[in-house]
């Protein structure tokens, strides 16, 4: 294996790097990671179309993971979605002296269990919304009727970024309680469940590089989470985003960074799980200052497309010394311009939805001088075609929020598909202050 150090200075490494996963969030890591003067071959696992030659190996076979990265000499592992980190996919590369950017599955326990998440922030006095946990369906339904409404409820584990209910009215919070715990709608994600205090305020995204003590914020962005315009709608898993998100001042940034980020990662290293790679941090920006909704142990998706167009910085560098414990080596800068991602979906997402359908216009929209982010695609016959429920991410650069947009719709304007369908108001609040 290559030997690499933070501090790389001028000399040229060759990096082998495998990215695991195949969404909208890979596709992105692997184009920044493609810029580094650092990478000899990335390869994908398993991919898209998007991402050049892709793998058939499943995200969630460890074993099968690891021998691939021993075949191919990977010196650098990147794993995208959350199920691989929780499953403890980074513990077994690790322990196999093959480098991995991101958390063991004890760390990555601050997403895969909202219960552990808020316990840890009670213990440690970390700024979040009151809440109870529950394994029983009556008494969450006596705590709702005495609490009233509007209430949060949450599956504890994982639910792909749907598992979050905001009832407006007691009855939505016992028919989700109904969904989640009676028939089961996120399976054993249901088993305990979160109900939360409803937070007024403006939610916004903030990711920071970590290496379990250092902590460099990246720039903060506003996701889209339902389904229509004016958020209406189901919950999705994003429609789109934006960054920089105008409500996460320098002020409102620096108090994320010293009332939740330090005290989150320093929490958990005093808890023996050391955490490494990226810490997501959903927050909603109260009167009270910025409280945690929610955390995430990778990037975010559709986050991560708008996020990484402004990183001033070599990916590779920044992702080793994240795994060397060097970070504060590292220069990191962000670019002076703004980045918003459109997401376009198959007609019925997030419900149930049609495969298959081809799509056309990629290479137009790319054309306009927009990012296209491969999400939910596959290729047949050597067509691209719809294989997912968010199916492209369509990223606009420009000076400003409003450039930007007018970018990203000018580019997604190229693209069709059968049944598509895209919001029309992405980054509506930053464009309304």
């Amino acid at each position: 294996m290559h030997i690499l150090h933070s501090n790389w200075k001028n000399e040229e490494y060759n990096v082998n790097i495998l990215v695991i996963g195949s969404g909208g969030r890979e596709h992105a890591l692997y184009w920044k990671l493609m810029e580094s003067p650092q990478t000899e071959k990335i390869y994908v696992l398993p991919g898209n179309p998007g991402m050049g030659e892709t793998t058939n190996i499943s995200v969630t076979d460890n074993a099968a993971i690891l021998r691939f990265a021993k075949e191919k000499k990977i010196d650098l592992v990147v794993v995208g979605p959350e199920i691989p980190l929780i499953n403890g996919l980074v513990d077994e590369l690790e322990t196999s002296g093959i480098r991995t950017f991101g958390p063991r599955a004890n760390a990555a326990e601050i997403e895969g269990s909202k219960a552990f998440a808020k316990n840890l922030m009670k213990k440690y006095g970390i700024p979040t919304a009151r809440y109870e946990v529950f394994t029983e369906a009556e008494s969450a339904r006596a705590y709702i009727r005495k609490e009233g409404a509007p209430i949060v409820v949450k599956a504890d584990g994982l639910a792909a970024g749907k598992g979050v209910i905001v009832a407006e009215t007691i009855q939505e919070a016992l028919d989700a309680i109904d969904a989640i715990m009676e028939n089961n709608s996120f399976g054993d994600a249901g088993t305990r469940i979160v109900i939360e205090e409803f937070m007024e305020g403006e939610e916004a995204s903030l990711l920071a590089f970590t290496d379990g003590k250092v902590i460099r914020p990246m720039i903060s962005a506003q996701d889209h989470k339902r389904a229509y315009d004016g958020d209406k709608g189901p919950n999705t898993g994003g429609m789109g985003t934006y960054a920089p998100a105008p409500v996460m001042t320098a002020k409102m940034t620096e108090r994320a960074v010293e009332e939740i980020l330090k005290p989150t990662i320093a929490a958990m290293a005093k808890e023996g799980r050391p955490y490494h790679g990226c810490l997501y941090l959903g927050l909603m920006v109260t009167s009270e200052g910025p409280k945690v909704v929610e955390f995430n142990a990778r990037f975010g998706d559709p986050e991560t497309q708008v996020v990484l167009p402004l990183l001033d910085g070599d990916l590779v560098q920044i992702m080793c010394a994240c795994t060397d414990g060097t970070l504060s080596d590292v220069p990191i800068h962000w670019k002076d311009r703004a980045a918003v991602c459109v997401v376009l979906a198959a007609g019925g997402y997030p419900a149930s939805y049609e495969k298959g359908h081809e799509i056309h216009g990629i290479r137009d929209a790319e054309d306009t001088g927009a990012l296209v982010f491969h999400a939910g695609t596959a290729k047949r016959d050597g067509k691209i075609v719809t294989n997912g429920g968010r199916v492209l991410s369509v990223v606009g650069i420009g000076e400003d929020i409003a450039s930007a947009v007018k970018k990203s719709y000018a580019a997604v304007e190229k693209i069709s598909f059968k049944d598509a369908y895209y919001r029309k108001d992405i980054a509506h609040r930053a464009l309304n202050r």
